[in-house]
């Protein structure tokens, strides 16, 4: 992962809360959420919660003397979660790395993850992590994206750019969200770091839009793509997203647009 990846800054988290989260991430944390909730957790930790969307999904399906903790390692998204959850007394908000959570040994029922895990340098680190914080016998629930080519209106914006900057293409689609999708892979890390059990779920959703210029700004400007096209030419941002859009629009429609989504949902017994 390139050091870019790790920041989120400027308007970013409101871009990505506007479109990316309706647009792809909602779907499958309405999934996560329900899966979590039916485990019936009194003390349930989130990482990398990014902008809280399955924070506002899950906090209502909890028992009213259950305790959440919610955290990401990036403060500007993590403030922007809490600005978006209401009042709630059960929730704590603390910054935390995944790899060195400030938690006591098994303090938790559950550990949750939405779209995290792609973004952590060291996964099996941060799955260690994951397992030591769990009670014995606690469930760590995370999901991560499948492979670019399954993952319709992501692949469209990667191959528009890879037009429009054929020297050096932007990748960080390729790279980073979409980059860890081996599900052998996946099973092997999390035994490594101790986890018992091991169940993972393959799941298509479909990502919806009313226009193609919705996710061609939510990728282009709602992710860390944006600083990958900012770093090949100063001031090509909105013709990038121009580029993109038309891309969509060929593809698919001048109006409302729909394509698949794909994605593992990965349940381990501490």
């Amino acid at each position: 992962m390139l050091e870019t990846d790790k920041v989120f800054a400027g308007s970013i988290p409101e871009n990505y809360d506007r479109y990316m989260v309706p647009l792809i991430f909602e779907p499958f944390a309405v999934d996560l959420a329900r899966r979590a909730a039916s485990l019936a957790p009194s003390a349930v930790l989130e990482i990398a919660a990014g902008t809280g969307v399955v924070t506002r999904l899950l906090a209502p399906k909890l028992s009213s003397d259950a305790s959440y903790i919610v955290t990401d390692l990036n403060q500007p998204m993590l403030d922007y979660a809490a600005s978006r959850q209401g009042p709630d007394s059960r929730i704590q908000w603390h910054q935390a790395d995944a790899m060195a959570l400030p938690f006591e040994d098994a303090a938790f029922d559950l550990v949750c993850c939405q779209f995290g895990a792609m973004f952590f340098p060291d996964r099996v680190s941060a799955y260690r992590e994951a397992k030591r914080v769990l009670k014995p016998g606690g469930h760590f629930l995370f999901n991560v994206w499948d492979r670019i080519e399954e993952n319709v209106f992501a692949n469209d914006v990667t191959n528009a750019l890879a037009e429009m900057f054929p020297k050096d293409p932007p990748r960080f689609l390729a790279r980073t969200p979409h980059g860890y999708h081996d599900t052998a892979l996946i099973r092997s890390e999390l035994e490594e770091a101790g986890f018992s059990r091991v169940m993972i779920e393959t799941r298509a959703e479909q990502s919806r839009a009313s226009s193609p210029r919705i996710p061609a700004v939510a990728y282009c400007q709602g992710t860390l793509l944006r600083n990958e096209i900012e770093a090949r030419e100063a001031g090509k941002l909105n013709a990038a997203t121009d580029y993109a859009t038309s891309v969509i629009t060929g593809r698919h429609s001048e109006g409302a647009v729909a394509a698949k989504i794909q994605a593992h949902v990965i349940v381990a017994v501490a």
